[in-house]
C-alpha cells in the first residue's frame, strides 16, 4: 500500500491549498520521475521566496496559484505523455495548457502559464513577460543553476532539500533532455539550449553551430570585422599562422591563436595564463624583432583535440638562437578553427 505524502508536503511547504493545485501535483507525480517532481515543487518555493524578497504580495501583486501551476507543470514536456515534436519547453507548455483547459481554467490564465513554461529557459525574455512568468523562471533558475540562491532566506534551501531531495537533478534533467533529443533531433534545433546540450554529446561536426548555419545559408556571406581574421583549418596550420603573424607584427593575430584561458610558456620556468598575459608576451616578442621557424615533428589528433610537437628555432629575441621542441595542445573551436590550449616550447 502506497502512502499519499501530498497532504504533508502541501502543509509543510505552505503550497496553495486548492483542489486545482492538488490535481496538478498529482498529475505531475503520475507523469514524471521523482527528481522532476521535486524540482518542480522546489522551483515554486524558491520563486515565492524571490517574490517576498521583492516585496510582492500573493493575491495582490501576483497570482500565487498560477505561479504554483506554472512551476509544478513546467517540465511535463519531458514525460512520455508530453513528448511531442517541439522543444521540451514548448511541448510542456502545450501539455500544461491542455491540462488546465480540462480543469476549466480561464484562457487568460492559461496563456500566462503557457508563457511561463515555454520561456523558462529563455533568459532576457521571460523576465519581460509578466510577474508570474518572471518569478517562475527565477525559481527554476535557482533550483537548476543556483541563480540568486544567495538571496534566499537562511535555511530555506536546506529545509526544502531535506523534504524534497535533489537526486542529482542537473545531470538527471540533462539526461532526460538528451534521451528525447537523440530520438527526435527536431526537439533540439541548433542555437537552442537543448541543441547546445545535444551537440556536446555528438562527434565534432555532427551537429551544426552558428557558423555552420551561416555557411549553409546559400547567400555567400563572407566574414568581416572581428570574424575576418584567418583561422587555422587544421592543427598544422596554427604554426603557419603563428609564423606569419609574428613576422607581420600582428599581436592580436597571435593572441587569436589561443583560447582565453590558455597556458603559454615563453621561457623556461615562466608560465603565463590567459589572454592579457599572453598578449603582453606576444607584444614583447614583436617589439624584440623575433622570428620563429616551426617544423612539424609529430601530431596526434582525436576528434577536436590535437597534441602537436614542432621543432622550433627562435631568432632575434636574444644574441643566440633558441632551439627547442614544442609540446602543444590544440582544440577545435565552434567556428571550426584550431587554437592553443597549452603552448610549451620547453616541456620536458
Amino acid at each position: 500500500m502506497t502512502t499519499d505524502t501530498r497532504p504533508s508536503i502541501f502543509k509543510r511547504l505552505g503550497l496553495p491549498d486548492t483542489s486545482l493545485a492538488q490535481d496538478a501535483y498529482a498529475h505531475v507525480e503520475r507523469l514524471t520521475p521523482t527528481f522532476l517532481l521535486h524540482h518542480s515543487v522546489r522551483s515554486y518555493v524558491f520563486a515565492r521566496a524571490h517574490a517576498q524578497n521583492k516585496g510582492l504580495r500573493a493575491g495582490t501583486d501576483y497570482d500565487d496559484e498560477l505561479l504554483f501551476l506554472s512551476c509544478v507543470l513546467h517540465d511535463i514536456g519531458l514525460s512520455e505523455e508530453g513528448n511531442g515534436d517541439h522543444r521540451f519547453e514548448v511541448d510542456g507548455a502545450d501539455a500544461a495548457a491542455a491540462f488546465l483547459r480540462e480543469h476549466g481554467v480561464e484562457e487568460r490564465r492559461i496563456a500566462i502559464a503557457w508563457d511561463a513554461i515555454a520561456l523558462h529557459t529563455s533568459d532576457g525574455i521571460a523576465e519581460r513577460k509578466g510577474t508570474e512568468v518572471a518569478l517562475a523562471q527565477a525559481g527554476i533558475g535557482t533550483d537548476i543553476l543556483g541563480v540568486q540562491r544567495e538571496s534566499l532566506p537562511s535555511g530555506l534551501a536546506d529545509d526544502v532539500h531535506a523534504l524534497l531531495p535533489r537526486q542529482d537533478l542537473g545531470y538527471a534533467l540533462s539526461d532526460a533532455i538528451l534521451t528525447q533529443a537523440r530520438t527526435k533531433p527536431q526537439k533540439a534545433s541548433p542555437m537552442t539550449f537543448p541543441g547546445d546540450l545535444l551537440r556536446r554529446h555528438l562527434p565534432y561536426g555532427a551537429y551544426p553551430g552558428w557558423y555552420d548555419l551561416l555557411a549553409a545559408a546559400g547567400w555567400g556571406d563572407k566574414p568581416v570585422g572581428a570574424t575576418a581574421r584567418r583561422r587555422a583549418e587544421t592543427p598544422q596550420q596554427v604554426a603557419t599562422l603563428f609564423m606569419e603573424y609574428l613576422e607581420a607584427g600582428d599581436v592580436e593575430g597571435l593572441v587569436s591563436l589561443y583560447e582565453p584561458n590558455a597556458h603559454f610558456v615563453p621561457a623556461p620556468g615562466t608560465h603565463l595564463e590567459g589572454t592579457d598575459a599572453i598578449r603582453a608576451a606576444m607584444q614583447q616578442m614583436v617589439d624584440s624583432g623575433a622570428r620563429l621557424k616551426l617544423e612539424l615533428r609529430d601530431i596526434r589528433q582525436v576528434d577536436d583535440v590535437a597534441l602537436v610537437s614542432n621543432h622550433a628555432t627562435l631568432t632575434g629575441a636574444g644574441p643566440e638562437p633558441v632551439i627547442s621542441t614544442t609540446t602543444e595542445i590544440l582544440r577545435r573551436q565552434p567556428d571550426g578553427g584550431w587554437v592553443h590550449v597549452v603552448d610549451d616550447p620547453f616541456f620536458i
